[in-house]
């Protein structure tokens, strides 16, 4: 809910700030909305704490700000779309269209209530002036509800008794363990290596939330400090998030010290933590960074073997404590050791029964290795009785929102601990499918699309939403499945049991509507901000409605889809859509969209644009994404006209469609385009307009049919792009200047080079010619005459290289004598080369080894295990 506040209270001052000139006296209104948004904002926090204490009345309460705050929203983007629409009509019979209309109403501005006759404004107008009220008896009305801003105090008291901590960590019973036995004795070797690494050495345990690192750390306290041959002095202390650093201070010294400033606590810490001392000070639950850096100066360094144990969910946290020793990771339990724990916590003093062996295994998988939502589950089980109908009961209604309500306590624990810019982001996650590998960046340009994204000094919006990515895989809230060569995420998932958390979490906030639903979610009389369409389902149509923001929809492809052109325009306000995997579809009237920012049609059987479709229309549009995808009707040539388009991509081999070059001055936001086709037909006067660009991919026209590619042309372009990231081209009789490439050897931030073709025999690579930082080189369908290899090894930032196609090299085989520094991975398809071999000390860093051609390989005996590896 804080989110969503935030969210509008920035609209309305954005509002504020672009329309200044059409607002008139409206303005007043506005600010006055935003005012009171910006005071409730305060109270946010203690209504969403007694909400999830069960009141019912706070829980009210937030339903009536939510709907007031959703209808701010739709107010002011209706307004929006009333003035485009004003806008394009006035095109078509004049181009002086929006020119003409802000003229005239900058005459109005000061004619008070009769600029209410400017288009839309009128409608604004009433809108605010009834939400304001609506907002002021809100406000009143929070101490009839008991709701009050949170001081800094209360918030810090309030979290020492968040259900989730411990009063004391020596209770823990190590018999019921399941599971740590390895990690146990890991740490444990850690901590009292103290004769191998006499220094103090701050060790850190990572996880997410419900992994067993409290679990972990009170075993091995135990364990350590049961003789104090180990350690004279061991504590063990639960930090959180609301930490005072003073009553840490005071619990390490075990007396009531004389001094209460922070500084004088630690002189006297210091001094008590003498070189006679070997001390283990264990601090569960670390959330800032800072706390280390604070801490550190109390706690000597004698060599005498001292250790410090940090448990920590953030990445962050966890390497700035100790930058020089990798964190311990806990893992997800196996299968075998799920069950294991499931069963102790159910059944703890009999031995399962054999009727109820496959439905315990069922749960146990259903748990995803989690060993907290394992003792949940453990212990509904073991209220139940022990039938087969009861615990498959159990097992059908596994969803987290009833009985595994103690499961969602912990993970809204961390969900409430985010700051309220990550919140929305993280929420979005409910959109994806289970198990469905999220491409990050087709999430970050949703993100932005969104507006969940703010503009910030000196960075880009996808920077920024760049580090919000970073942000919630260091709070372990997403995982990382795969990274790109320069190490940004490629791919990242979130595990099942926060994906269920954020479906119900969105659903209760009307955020993100899944379908089909999940048990324990109703969607009757709700009319949706964002659709995901994950199954075939025909629910989601009563939920569709002019407000709708986003609709995602996944692999239905027997399903047409929906008309964006019907009479009641229910899509008006549609900022994303994203279709993956359908089949034949047409999209009707996708051009009357006009606050469309993203556009993503992937995997796609054919894609019908209208005979009458002006995709130039949307002038919002950010991205267009029709990869893999053949459409129809096309092309849709008026897309250079949008000055907000900044991400342009498509497979022109799948695709013949022909966009031809963006020489429109307008497209000057153009960060990435790929494939493009019809370079043939450009001119260099055409291209200054590029120079944004980060990611280009060139590509002559299908593959069975190539065209010649104007190569004068885009050498000349290639030599106006500085700042490119990624190059990649497709083509016929490349000549060698592209091939070399001397092209590009003043690229000094390209990291990415694809070449796929035809070219010259006699074109001999050269180390020298290649851009100094490329990490990633990929040569399909090369012809050579000598050996690239030896010049290949060379480069000294190469991480990845991929070699396929009917290759030819005198001598009938490829020799890595030296070199490859830091490669990592090696991807051969390789025909008419007899052998590929490796000799000792070459590729030292290799990772993955493919080999999918007929090519022998002859490697060391270090890299031979890499060759089992498959497609990467």
């Amino acid at each position: 809910m804080e989110s969503m506040v935030s969210f509008v209270a920035g609209k309305l001052g954005e509002l504020i700030w672009k329309e200044k000139e059409l607002l008139g006296g409206v303005g007043d209104n506005v600010k006055l909305v935003e005012t009171e948004l910006k005071r409730i904002q305060c109270c946010l926090k203690d209504a969403d704490s007694k909400q999830r204490k069960g009141d019912a009345q706070a829980e009210n309460w937030l339903n009536e700000l939510r709907e007031v705050a959703y209808r701010i929203e739709d107010a002011i983007d209706t307004f929006y779309l009333q003035l485009e629409d004003t806008d394009q009509h006035v095109d078509e019979d004049n181009n002086h269209g929006r020119q003409k209309i802000c003229c005239c109403f900058g005459k109005l501005k000061n004619l008070g209530q009769k600029a209410l006759n400017v288009p839309g404004l009128h409608n604004l107008a009433i809108e605010l002036g009834d939400t304001l009220k609506e907002l002021e008896e809100i406000f009143k009305s929070k101490d009839k509800y008991g709701i009050e801003p949170l001081k800094e105090e209360s918030v810090r008291r309030e979290s020492v008794m968040m259900p989730h901590r411990r009063a004391a960590y020596e209770d823990v019973n190590e018999t019921e363990v399941v599971g740590l036995d390895d990690d146990k004795n890991n740490v444990l070797k850690l901590l009292l290596s103290h004769e191998e690494t006499p220094r103090r050495t701050v060790i850190s345990i990572l996880g997410p939330g419900g992994l067993g690192k409290t679990t972990l750390a009170q075993i091995v306290y135990k364990r350590s400090s049961t003789s104090e041959n180990h350690f004279q002095y061991h504590i063990m202390l639960s930090v959180s998030q609301n930490y005072s650093l003073i009553e840490l201070l005071r619990k390490m010294l075990k007396s009531e010290p004389k001094n209460q400033d922070v500084g004088d606590l630690m002189t006297e810490l210091k001094s008590f933590l003498n070189e006679k001392i070997r001390y283990l000070i264990i601090l569960d639950d670390v959330w800032e960074v800072d706390l280390w850096d604070k801490l550190q100066h109390a706690l000597p360094d004698h060599n005498n073997g001292s250790r410090v144990l940090i448990t920590t969910r953030d990445y962050k946290v966890a390497i700035s404590a100790n930058p020089n020793m990798r964190p311990y990771e806990l893992h997800l339990l196996n299968n075998n050791k799920s069950q294991d724990l499931l069963l102790r916590k159910a059944l703890p003093y009999q031995t399962c029964p054999t009727i109820l062996r496959d439905v315990a295994d069922q749960i146990a998988i259903k748990c995803k290795g989690l060993p907290l939502a394992l003792i949940v589950v453990g212990g509904i089980l073991k209220t139940k009785n022990q039938t087969r109908s009861a615990w498959e009961k159990v097992l059908r209604t596994m969803d987290w929102h009833s009985d595994g309500k103690g499961c969602m306590d912990v993970l809204a624990m961390s969900y409430e601990e985010m700051p309220y810019y990550l919140k929305a982001c993280f929420l979005y996650v409910a959109s994806f499918p289970e198990d469905h590998e999220i491409s990050a960046k087709c999430l970050i340009k949703m993100w932005i699309a969104e507006g969940f994204i703010p503009f910030e000094d000196k960075k880009t919006m996808e920077e920024t939403a760049e580090d919000y990515l970073e942000q919630l895989f260091q709070r372990s809230m997403v995982q990382v499945s795969s990274q790109h060569s320069n190490g940004s995420f490629k791919y990242c998932r979130v595990h099942d049991l926060l994906r269920e958390f954020a479906i119900h979490e969105a659903g209760k906030e009307n955020f993100v509507t899944v379908f089909p639903k999940p048990e324990g979610i109703n969607h009757s009389g709700r009319v949706t901000r964002r659709v995901s369409l994950q199954a075939d389902c025909n629910e989601f149509k009563k939920c569709i409605s002019p407000n709708t923001r986003s609709l995602l929809w996944f692999g239905q492809r027997n399903n047409p889809l929906y008309n964006f052109s019907m009479n009641n325009n229910e899509f008006k306000l549609l900022r994303v859509v994203e279709i993956v995997g359908v089949s034949e579809t047409e999209l009707m009237g996708i051009d009357r969209l006009i606050h469309l920012k993203y556009l993503a049609f992937r995997n796609c059987g054919r894609l019908k644009l209208p005979n009458v479709c002006s995709l130039g229309r949307l002038k919002n549009l950010q991205t267009l994404d029709l990869r893999r995808t053949l459409v129809e009707n096309g092309p849709p040539t008026d897309i250079w006209t949008i000055e907000a388009l900044r991400h342009v991509m498509w497979d022109a081999m799948v695709d013949s469609l022909y966009f031809g070059p963006p020489f429109n001055a307008v497209a000057r936001n153009l960060k990435t385009l790929r494939w493009i086709s019809g370079v043939e037909t450009w001119h260099e006067n055409q291209l200054p307009c590029l120079n944004k660009l980060r990611k280009l991919g060139l590509d002559n026209g299908c593959i069975n049919k190539p065209k010649t590619i104007n190569w004068d042309v885009a050498v000349h372009l290639f030599k106006t792009l500085s700042d490119l990231l990624s190059l990649g081209i497709r083509g016929w009789d490349i000549p060698d200047e592209i091939v070399y490439p001397k092209a590009v050897q003043n690229f000094d931030n390209l990291e990415t080079l694809y070449l796929e073709g035809r070219w010259s025999r006699n074109v001999t690579l050269e180390a020298n010619n290649f851009p100094p930082y490329l990490v990633k080189l990929t040569l399909i369908t090369p012809l050579f005459e000598q050996d690239p290899m030896p010049q290949l090894g060379k480069l000294k930032s190469l991480m990845k290289l991929r070699l396929e196609g009917t290759v030819y090299c005198k001598g009938g085989g490829m020799i890595c004598s030296s070199g490859f520094p830091v490669l990592e991975t090696l991807h051969l398809s390789l025909y008419k080369i007899m052998s590929f071999t490796v000799m000792d000390g070459v590729m030292p860093n290799l990772k993955h080894l493919t080999n999918s051609g007929s090519t022998e390989l002859n490697m060391p005996s270090n890299l031979r295990q890499f060759s089992k590896y498959s497609y990467l």
